[in-house]
């Protein structure tokens, strides 16, 4: 073949390549509404040989409007094959195996380790007592009526008139004073306080000689005894209805027992207790602030208190005391009265170059509070779980400025704290015991001060009036503990309630029940005493009160983020394994 032939070739080869790729795509619409284009260039040589390729370019352009397209449709997807109902069954198995391993296993655990031991407790008794209904907290006072010189139908008489005459008092409740005649016995036997120790006062009654017209009393200062002498022609006959000496008789113990119908009445005015008929209101609006501020300044009531008599001195003179002696002379008379109702320990000490925390020569009520300088003297603190008085006698030459008219003092009292005596410096190293008579005996009245005794009437009868003063007021405290525990429990249900406050709440309503039988006593009072402290140990009980102030928004922070990625699966699981069934269960209703 010529090179020529070669080259017309080549060129019409271009030519039907160029004319193919400008041809016009024409749409043709057919029955199926889409348009096929197609474009065939085919290079014409009948010298071509045979295996000359012939392409062909087929382009599809997009559906248009209104058309739909030839093209065959798409093959449907063969349905799931069916569930064998082994496998169904096991699903279902597995489903329920991990919600019972839940509820069957978790939950029980988690509720045995989680939740609150409260333990039973007598919430109507408790109420019962702080209310007042278990207990009344008056009780009678017996008084004895010793008359030797009438005989036992004239005692008789007078002991009816003067208690109908107490019963007519406004100002007294005649149910408090119970008169009766005291035992037969010998005059001088009368004295001794062990014959009449269940009398709060014996009433000994003596004729006069013919001058005297009015009966006269004489309260004796070492036993509870009031003797008075009434007119040698008075006579008590079962017709009289009223005496002048029963109405003395009569008014001059209501005297006696002011004090303590004072304190009873404040007392029984407090909200710790409700009683309707036996509050009143004190008539004395300064008796009212008087028995406050020694209420507040008399230290709470314990078994047990320890003493501490300190000698403070500015220089390095004195340095020896006999405080052993001044101790056992001038204190413990009162002490031993003091011990029926109070146990005491005593410690002393010396300090040297003690400086105080005022200075000035005259020192006025406001340096009071700031002379004992707590920082540097060592004053010693409770000892042993036993209330601490302080007794401080400082060597100086300071006094006390009081106001214009009255004497220096050269002593003061600190509310439940103790006692401060100004000691003038002695012509020695040594203080003498006699030395220390004036500070002891003022020591000795400070000390019944701040254990709250009353301040009118004979030591015994104070004494006496204390033990039962103290008893109820240890009651009422037992009482409103056991009230605001029943009330703490009922307005918090998730406080933990051990089994040690169940036990403390049943011995204390034991030991008032005990008190509340021997109202009074000595018994009364140690019953008391015991009742109170295991109240208050029930009510301050730690691991409640750490339980006061937890929020329940707590418990939610803490198990949201523990349930949330356990609970979802379990829930989600649950739901797919029931629609599944309920839709088995229509197919089967359908076929059917």
């Amino acid at each position: 073949m010529s090179s020529s032939t070669v080259r017309n070739r080549k060129d019409q080869s271009a030519i039907s390549e160029a004319e193919a790729s400008q041809a016009k795509v024409t749409p043709r619409p057919d029955d199926g509404g889409e348009a096929n284009t197609t474009a065939t260039a085919t290079a014409v040589d009948s010298d071509l040989p045979s295996s000359t390729t012939i392409t062909t370019i087929e382009s599809t352009t997009a559906t248009l409007p209104g058309q739909e397209s030839k093209s065959k449709p798409k093959p449907k997807l063969k349905p799931l094959p069916s569930e064998r109902e082994s496998d169904i069954r096991r699903r279902s198995l597995i489903i329920a195996s991990f919600w019972m391993l839940v509820l069957c296993l978790g939950i029980p655990i988690w509720w045995k380790t989680t939740s609150i031991y409260r333990a039973s407790l007598p919430l109507d008794q408790m109420k019962d007592w702080a209310d007042g209904k278990a207990c009344s907290p008056v009780f009678p006072l017996r008084v004895a009526i010793d008359a030797p010189e009438l005989n036992a139908q004239e005692t008789q008489n007078l002991i009816f008139i003067t208690q109908h005459a107490l019963d007519t008092m406004p100002d007294f409740p005649g149910n408090r004073l119970r008169l009766e005649p005291a035992p037969q016995a010998p005059l001088e036997a009368t004295a001794a306080p062990n014959d009449h120790k269940d009398e709060a006062l014996v009433v000994r009654l003596t004729p006069g000689d013919a001058a005297q017209s009015v009966p006269a009393p004489s309260l004796d200062s070492h036993v509870p005894v009031l003797d008075i002498t009434y007119p040698w022609d008075a006579r008590f006959s079962p017709e009289t209805q009223s005496s002048g000496v029963a109405t003395y008789i009569a008014s001059q113990l209501s005297y006696a027992f002011a004090e303590e119908q004072a304190i009873m009445s404040y007392f029984l005015g407090e909200p710790t207790i409700s009683s309707d008929h036996h509050q009143r209101q004190s008539s004395h609006t300064g008796t009212d602030e008087s028995l406050a501020k020694r209420m507040t300044r008399s230290m709470k009531y314990s078994g047990t208190y320890h003493l501490t008599f300190s000698l403070f001195t500015s220089a390095s003179s004195p340095s020896s005391w006999d405080i052993d002696t001044a101790i056992d002379d001038y204190m413990r008379p009162v002490l031993d009265l003091l011990q029926p109702i109070h146990n005491f320990t005593i410690d002393t000490q010396v300090q040297l170059y003690a400086v105080p925390g005022v200075q000035s020569q005259v020192l006025t009520k406001e340096d009071l509070s700031s002379f004992v300088n707590a920082a540097e003297w060592p004053l010693s603190p409770s000892i042993g779980g036993a209330p601490t008085l302080n007794f401080v006698i400082f060597v100086g030459n300071q006094t006390i400025g009081m106001n214009a008219g009255e004497d220096l003092s050269r002593s003061w009292l600190a509310p439940q704290w103790g006692s401060v005596y100004l000691l003038s410096p002695p012509a020695s190293s040594h203080v003498s015991s006699p030395s220390l008579k004036q500070p002891m005996l003022t020591f000795a009245s400070h000390l019944l001060s701040l254990l709250g005794t009353p301040q009118s009437g004979s030591l015994p009868m104070r004494l006496s009036t204390l033990t039962r003063v103290r008893s109820v007021d240890m009651l009422l405290r037992a009482s409103s503990s056991l009230g605001s525990l029943a009330r703490l429990s009922l307005a918090l249900p998730s406080i933990s309630i051990p089994s040690s406050v169940a036990d403390g709440v049943a011995k204390s309503i034991h030991h008032l029940e005990l008190a509340c039988s021997k109202l009074g006593t000595t018994e009364s009072l140690e019953h008391a005493r015991i009742a109170e402290t295991e109240a208050e140990r029930a009510f301050f009980e730690k691991s409640m009160v750490g339980q006061l102030y937890f929020p329940d928004e707590h418990k939610v922070t803490v198990y949201l983020p523990l349930l949330g990625p356990m609970g979802v699966p379990l829930l989600m699981g649950l739901l797919t394994e029931f629609k599944a069934w309920k839709a088995r269960k229509q197919l089967r209703a359908s076929s059917s």
